[in-house]
């Protein structure tokens, strides 16, 4: 749809009065490109304040097939928000307070648009702990979180945001509204709608509300930074702290390709020689992390190490800090960046990880290796220059490549980011007719006339 009639335009206007619809060519453009820097112009932008709105905006795109996007901070990295067929994209950033915080049912229940660190903050203040942590949780929020089941650094002690969501409201095609779930942990009564809208990317419906299972809030934490001389004694390094019994808050690995764009970017800890990086976080009650600590320092004496760099509380930010700007600091190897967020079982860590910079030297390409160690989750970077001659066609080659070797190694293309636009095409790589055709029938039977987000694969 690359237009509104006058009609249409009149009822968006009637509906979100106000500022609350915008359809000026700036502010267009400005919501139709997101994280994955791909860019589509939609007909419209609209600003929901309440569910209402959206049960008769859902009602009228069904009755007229108009194309919805929603769409929250656009953090994403697929091109889950980019309108590729015009129609009306949907800001749920002003649905964003927190409407309840239930330290008795370890609940917490929140519109879509509240920032994640936000409530993060909101729930530690009663001493209670809301786990997930994506990277960008400082500006990402809890619909878009549960729109693509966003992971983050402590999915390897306390998993995704699939773990985390009870319940929630959620507006159809065509107008109804549908809550599923709750707020109790356990519930097995019929299929579960909850956990199939978790992930969904806006495909199925609109969340406008969700109950959140929320922790006790861990006493401290503390962090440590281990550097080996090669990828090998920090893979042993990670298996020696698994091997104490621990498992860590987050345990991110960083290989010698990434060391070297942190070198050229920031000041290091480490000395020369380091070719390879462990950042593990333990929390719990002080005398337990004081004991973890203990251990693992013991389990990493039977591995070569070239330095060890320790932080507790606000000190921890630091070591934090070096993790954040990888993906600034891999340009240093490039002007231009594809990136992968694949997952491995986490026995074949090494052996993809080999794998992945052997297929960028021989593509005449730099690979970068860091991500999710505990969980296996691995974020793959290939730096090239598109102004070179062949080396996009090479990115693309090292692109297929890499998704086949990890498929080999009973891994998926997608560990927390999903398929949306950049990954759509190499879905039959991984999911066989049968799993798509079942896949289509769900979309069909929540949105028979494919009105929301569509262009996309989830």
């Amino acid at each position: 749809m690359n237009q509104l009639s006058r009609l249409h335009k009149k009822f968006l206007q009637n509906l979100f009065p106000g500022r609350e619809s915008s359809f000026d060519d700036g502010t267009l453009l400005a919501c139709g490109v997101d994280a994955s820097q791909r860019h589509a112009k939609p007909c419209a932008l609209v600003r929901p304040q309440k569910t209402a709105q959206l049960a008769e905006l859902l009602k009228w795109a069904q009755a007229e097939r108009v194309p919805i996007y929603p769409r929250a901070r656009a953090t994403n990295k697929v091109g889950n928000c980019v309108p590729v067929r015009g129609g009306v994209v949907v800001s749920m950033l002003e649905m964003n307070s927190i409407l309840d915080i239930d330290g008795r049912d370890f609940v917490a229940v929140t519109q879509p648009g509240v920032i994640t660190a936000d409530l993060q903050k909101a729930v530690e203040a009663e001493g209670l702990f809301y786990p997930p942590d994506p990277a960008s949780m400082k500006i990402s929020t809890i619909g878009g979180n549960i729109s693509t089941c966003a992971g983050g650094m402590r999915a390897v002690k306390y998993g995704v945001t699939r773990d985390y969501v009870l319940g929630l409201e959620v507006v159809l095609p065509g107008g109804e509204i549908i809550r599923t779930g709750g707020r109790t942990q356990k519930n097995v009564v019929g299929l579960d709608l909850t956990r199939l809208m978790v992930g969904s990317a806006g495909t199925l419906g609109l969340v406008t509300e969700a109950t959140l299972k929320l922790l006790p809030l861990p006493e401290t934490s503390a962090s440590m930074l281990v550097g080996f001389g090669d990828l090998s004694g920090c893979l042993q390094g990670a298996e020696a702290v698994f091997g104490c019994g621990i498992l860590p808050t987050a345990m991110e690995l960083m290989d010698h390709n990434t060391i070297k764009a942190l070198e050229m970017h920031s000041d290091v800890p480490w000395p020369q020689g380091t070719e390879g990086l462990l950042l593990l976080k333990i929390d719990g009650s002080a005398e337990s992390v004081a004991t973890d600590l203990r251990r693992i320092e013991d389990a990493l004496r039977s591995v070569a190490v070239t330095f060890v760099d320790r932080g507790s509380g606000a000190e921890q930010e630091r070591l934090w800090a070096l993790r954040r700007v990888i993906s600034p600091a891999a340009f240093n190897h490039g002007p231009d960046k594809q990136g992968e967020d694949v997952a491995v079982p986490r026995s074949k860590i090494a052996e993809a990880i080999k794998g992945y910079h052997s297929i960028g030297a021989q593509l005449g390409l730099i690979v970068l290796c860091f991500g999710h160690l505990g969980d296996g989750n691995i974020h793959v970077s290939t730096m090239f220059d598109k102004s070179a001659p062949g080396q996009q066609q090479n990115a693309l080659k090292a692109k297929q490549q890499i998704f086949q070797l990890t498929l080999d190694l009973g891994g998926t293309l997608s560990g927390e980011h999903g398929l949306g636009l950049t990954k759509g095409k190499y879905i039959d790589m991984q999911l066989d007719k049968t799993q798509r055709r079942l896949m289509a029938g769900i979309k069909n039977t929540f949105d028979p006339f494919n009105i929301m987000n569509p262009g996309k694969v989830v």
